[in-house]
């Protein structure tokens, strides 16, 4: 007698069932029956209909209640024929209702119930299901794996997800992503729904995929691509009863981006997968992107990385023309938006500083030029060294970015303050020299007048009654005089030149003390006219004066200029490059 065995069945509506199956095999010990009812605890349980067999522990079958024990009356076989039937009629129920919640792939047809004991134990062992291991080896012993699906072409539906994005290098222009990649395409010759499976889907592993037929996926343009082992092969396959095949692959994969740095560092970069069929055109392989679901999705709300972050991602098809014929390419677009807070905080912060600084100068004076020199100079050093700082870790392009606009204009800003310091001490230099000049014309024109003085003294008149201070007088000079010289102005004549009226009215320089010279006021009509000669003359040297602008002014001038055109850039810059990338 076989050692007795229980097993515990939990269903809702088929509890009794399984408690009649566990009384069977308690108290027999035909085999035959045995592998009948742990076949139909196999059916339910693999079809997932909620039934659960245990294999918990070993009875005795002594130990059956006599209610539980099957009548004297009936012969062994025929009750454990009725429990066989019930059974069935439970998995019936059960795959009616499987149908129903199940419609994309329908369960294959099944013998109905026969009506009498010998028609049901002629078709025992069409109603039985094949399992797993059965269908893989029919499917697989006549499979030719080099052979399309379809001699018309197959179809192969592509999804991606993309699980997480590891880095997005301007150096190198490239980014690396981990995604899933799905497969979806139908063979029929994995058909296995005639063959009445225990499960209404195959999950199988990585070597079971190399011995069928495959589209070959690449990604053609990427630089590196690996299906993860951690710690096997990251590979899923799925086969229906209608011959779909899924398949998945967990990718760790490197594209290439288009780097454009116009803007940076408020710029945009685009990177781009491309997936196609290496073998195979379109006319034999037709890879398109699902339609009734998404074909690109993120596994994360939000991609965020140090210096970027995922801002858009599409997905395009596109028809590409080779030698050998027409290839179907689905290309995954992702937009990358770079986080520029570390440039305002690294660059553009220090640089404003760097510009108020060099302004300070402008108040300091003309005075002040070794401080002005020193802080127009520091401010210079300190923008070139903060911009070959930023600059060191961006590729080398030949075109001009938003920082390099900003950097060169604010050393512009710093190096006219240092042209506006050239021009203040020049001006400063000068006009120092034109006081030491005047001051040295003063004094030499001071002893000249006091040397003119004592000679007209002493030809007017004797020594003795030369006075100590002018004198206005008023002398006749006859006509008859060859040459008679007449002395211009109201003031004192040793405080201005000598001039001389000739007959001609040409007005000459006095002569020297060779000639006779008297010392004479004009009446009033003459004194008039040299007045306004002397005044006229007095305007247009103040007017030329006027026009030269002073340190001063100069100072205050570049005080309001600067500030006001390095705001007005300001307003330019941000509100081009802000808006730029929309």
């Amino acid at each position: 007698m076989m050692p007795p065995i229980v097993f515990f069945g939990i269903h809702v509506s088929g509890g009794f069932a399984c408690r009649n199956i566990c009384r069977c095999l308690i108290s027999s010990s035909n085999f035959l029956f045995f592998a009948v009812t742990v076949e139909c605890i196999r059916m339910i349980q693999t079809r997932n209909l909620f039934l659960f067999a245990v294999l918990l522990a070993l009875t005795d079958s002594q130990n059956l209640t006599p209610a539980e024990t099957p009548p004297a009356e009936q012969s062994l076989e025929s009750y454990y024929w009725k429990l066989y039937v019930q059974n069935n009629l439970i998995l019936s129920e059960l795959r009616e209702r499987y149908k129903e919640e199940n419609k994309f792939f329908p369960l294959p047809p099944t013998t109905p119930l026969p009506t009498n004991a010998v028609a049901a134990a002629d078709e025992d062992h069409d109603d039985q299901c094949t399992s797993d291991k059965t269908i893989i080896e029919k499917l697989l012993s006549n499979y030719k794996s080099f052979k399309t699906p379809s001699e018309t072409g197959v179809i192969v539906w592509i999804e991606v997800w993309v699980q997480e994005v590891n880095s997005v290098n301007e150096i190198t222009s490239d980014f690396d992503m981990d995604i899933y990649v799905t497969e979806l395409w139908i063979d029929t010759a994995l058909r296995y729904e005639h063959l009445n499976p225990c499960k209404y889907n195959l999950s199988l592993n990585s070597e079971i995929l190399d011995q069928i037929w495959k589209p070959n996926t690449v990604f053609i343009n990427s630089k590196s691509a690996n299906i993860h082992k951690s710690p096997f092969k990251n590979v899923f396959l799925m086969i229906y009863p209608n011959g779909t095949v899924w398949v998945n692959y967990r990718v760790q994969v490197k594209g290439p981006c288009t780097m454009d740095f116009s803007a940076f560092p408020m710029d945009q970069q685009s990177c781009h997968l491309t997936l196609e069929s290496f073998s195979y055109n379109n006319q034999e392989v037709d890879m398109q992107w699902m339609n009734w679901t998404t074909p690109l999705s993120l596994l994360k709300k939000e991609i965020v990385l140090p210096d970027f972050v995922m801002s858009n991602y599409s997905t395009s098809l596109k028809h590409e023309i080779y030698p050998a014929g027409v290839w179907n390419e689905l290309t995954m677009t992702f937009v990358f938006s770079r986080r520029y807070g570390w440039y305002i905080f690294q660059a553009y912060i220090p640089t404003y500083l760097t510009i108020f600084i060099s302004w300070i100068s402008f108040c300091l004076g003309s005075k002040m030029i070794p401080a002005r020199t020193m802080l127009g100079v520091n401010s210079l050093l300190a923008l070139t060294f903060q911009f070959g700082n930023i600059m060191r870790n961006l590729p080398r392009v030949s075109y001009v970015k938003a920082l390099d606009v900003w950097m060169l204009v604010c050393l512009t800003f710093v190096f006219c303050s240092l042209l506006e310091l050239a021009i203040i001490g020049s001006m400063g230099a000068r006009s120092e020299n034109q006081a030491q000049k005047q001051k040295q014309l003063e004094e030499e024109t001071t002893r000249q007048q006091k040397g003119r003085e004592n000679s007209t003294c002493s030809h007017m008149m004797s020594p003795s009654s030369c006075p100590s201070s002018p004198r206005i007088c008023r002398n006749h000079v006859p006509n008859d005089v060859p040459q008679s010289f007449k002395s211009y102005g109201s003031t004192d004549p040793r405080m201005r030149k000598r001039l001389m009226l000739t007959s001609n009215t040409a007005i000459s320089h006095a002569p020297h003390e060779n000639r006779a010279e008297k010392v004479l006021l004009l009446d009033g009509l003459e004194e008039t006219q040299f007045s306004q000669v002397e005044a006229k003359y007095s305007s247009m040297v103040s007017i030329k004066m006027k026009k030269q602008w002073t340190t001063e002014e100069i100072d205050q001038m570049s005080m309001i200029m600067f500030p006001g055109l390095f705001t007005v850039f300001n307003i330019i810059y941000w509100t081009y490059y802000l808006t730029v990338n929309n």
